[in-house]
């Protein structure tokens, strides 16, 4: 896609917010008066189109974002990937806290368009890219961060194959069947919601988890 087609489709359908766990960034999320916004709103997981994953920040993603703020010694002087970037958050909290680079990977063209606007906005930047399994480990990075991978056994898969390869990971995950949390160490737990609020009200926290 067109970076300018990109940018323009991202302004249209967000707007200017503040996720709820992380007051000191700003990120272009979900407009319910933008002109995808009946298509988007209540019908995410039923639409057959690309599936906007971007314009939220889910709550797996702001429970990690807030880890890193908190313990920017997680991520300081480090080379960073953020896998499923989305809106960015994670990768963000990591330029933030002092990531030497932080690579932002994401396979929809809109989520790297809105991970670079939402970065310049918060006064860092991010590379974007959208890279399969093997590149990404073929770049050797310092630190893996995901949020919310595991919806299936693919995710678990990828995160074991970091671990396999020596790259430390930081996963947050709000309790999806495909975590393979018998060979994971929980950090912390908090509560978080998606924001804009999209999912059920069960999946009400997250925790962030490193290998054992």
């Amino acid at each position: 896609m067109e970076q300018r087609k990109a940018s323009a489709m991202v302004e249209a359908n967000t707007q200017w917010q503040i996720p709820p766990l992380c007051p000191e960034l700003r990120l272009r999320l979900f407009a319910p008066d933008g002109p995808m916004a009946m298509t988007w709103a209540n019908k995410l997981f039923h639409y057959d189109g690309p599936r906007p994953y971007w314009a939220f920040c889910w709550g797996s993603g702001q429970v990690l974002a807030r880890h890193i703020l908190d313990r920017p010694e997680a991520v300081r002087g480090r080379r960073v990937i953020d896998m499923g970037t989305g809106s960015g958050v994670a990768a963000i909290a990591a330029a933030k806290a002092g990531a030497t680079d932080v690579l932002a990977v994401d396979r929809d063209p809109l989520a790297r368009m809105a991970a670079m606007m939402n970065a310049a906005a918060n006064g860092v930047h991010l590379a974007v890219a959208d890279l399969d399994l093997d590149d990404v480990l073929a770049s050797r990075p310092e630190l893996l961060l995901a949020a919310d991978i595991c919806y299936e056994d693919s995710g678990a898969r990828w995160l074991a194959a970091f671990h396999k390869a020596g790259i430390p990971v930081l996963v947050a995950d709000p309790g999806r069947p495909g975590l393979p949390r018998s060979y994971l160490e929980p950090l912390v737990t908090q509560a978080a919601l998606t924001f804009p609020e999209l999912e059920d009200p069960e999946l009400n926290s997250a925790t962030v988890y490193q290998f054992r």
